[in-house]
């Protein structure tokens, strides 16, 4: 572990580089998407793809990701929307507790179910404080959740939340403002995130465009996910990719 993801994620916050991952949902893609996206994600440089969504009721998981890891060495990130979604033909696994919602069964309950599962499985686990911000708009995980979002403009209560993730020893920060928001997380909420915790802050939700996604770097942001645009337009993912890589590197 080690030398795993989460070791390259650490080390590209040390060096100022931002990291950008393509989200797959395994119930809205076949293996002609899969291949098509993988082969422009190979192309722009893509550092992760995240797999996973608030249901996948389909059972293309497995396969899915054994068509990824046939065509490149991109590393796969499990993020699981349930405890059923656990494959051994991922390199890593997103161990989500909604530390923004007031569920038992999404901060623990959950997590104690899937404990032995995924202690076999033989996947790097990164333990990751989720926060999930309003975006406007009702997404899946909100509904299943059971929990409401942060406040778009409440950046105190998102600084807060975050703070207490780390300090409980989550290794990652992850604000998503839902798959579909009308509105992506507000820069200054980012920014301010950003500022008050050392583990890498992962930012998704609503990012359309790749001024948004060098704006949310710029204010903090380590590693950009976008899956909805690209599930409209694959071909964002070149430009996305290096809006997000051209953010500038600091001097160690």
């Amino acid at each position: 572990m080690l030398k795993g993801i989460y070791h390259s994620l650490q080390e590209r916050k040390r060096l100022g580089k931002k990291s950008f991952a393509v989200l797959i949902d395994p119930d809205k893609v076949d293996n002609s998407n899969v291949e098509q996206t993988v082969q422009l994600a190979i192309s722009a440089r893509v550092d992760y793809f995240l797999v996973g969504g608030s249901l996948v009721i389909s059972s293309y998981l497995d396969e899915c990701l054994q068509l990824i890891k046939k065509n490149c060495s991109i590393p796969t990130i499990l993020f699981p929307g349930s405890p059923s979604q656990v494959s051994k033909y991922a390199d890593a696994l997103l161990y989500l507790s909604l530390i923004s919602g007031r569920n038992p069964e999404l901060l623990i309950g959950q997590h104690v179910v899937s404990a032995p599962i995924v202690k076999k499985s033989g996947l790097e686990i990164m333990s990751t404080g989720y926060m999930v911000i309003d975006g406007g708009a009702p997404t899946t995980v909100s509904y299943i959740s059971n929990a409401s979002p942060i406040p778009a403009d409440k950046n105190e209560i998102a600084v807060c939340t975050a703070m207490a993730g780390e300090m409980l020893g989550m290794s990652l920060i992850y604000m998503d403002a839902g798959s579909g928001a009308k509105r992506p997380i507000n820069e200054s909420m980012i920014e301010k995130v950003a500022q008050v915790i050392e583990v890498p802050l992962i930012i998704g939700g609503g990012i359309t465009d790749p001024e948004k996604a060098y704006l949310n770097c710029k204010a903090g942001a380590d590693l950009i996910v976008v899956g909805n645009a690209i599930e409209k337009d694959a071909s964002l993912i070149k430009e996305m990719a290096a809006a997000v890589h051209s953010v500038g590197v600091k001097v160690v």
